[in-house]
């Protein structure tokens, strides 16, 4: 890993899966299609936000760190 939050340098983060709408239709009917993965820093709660529809999307906390 690197060297921790870009934002304050620590290196204890948190990851959740989330699920938002998207526009049009699927934000009337509340469908939930767009799915990420949000890694955040315990220290200073600066978030990212992956799409897990793309291959890249691996090891998200490689990617949090600059690795």
């Amino acid at each position: 890993m690197a060297d921790g939050c870009i934002k304050c340098g620590q290196n204890d983060v948190g990851q959740k899966d989330v699920s938002m709408t998207g526009s049009g239709l699927s934000k009337m009917f509340d469908v939930q299609h767009n799915k990420f993965t949000v890694v955040y820093c315990n220290n200073c709660g600066y978030s990212e936000f992956y799409n897990k529809n793309t291959s890249a999307a691996g090891n998200v906390i490689d990617f949090f760190f600059g690795g």
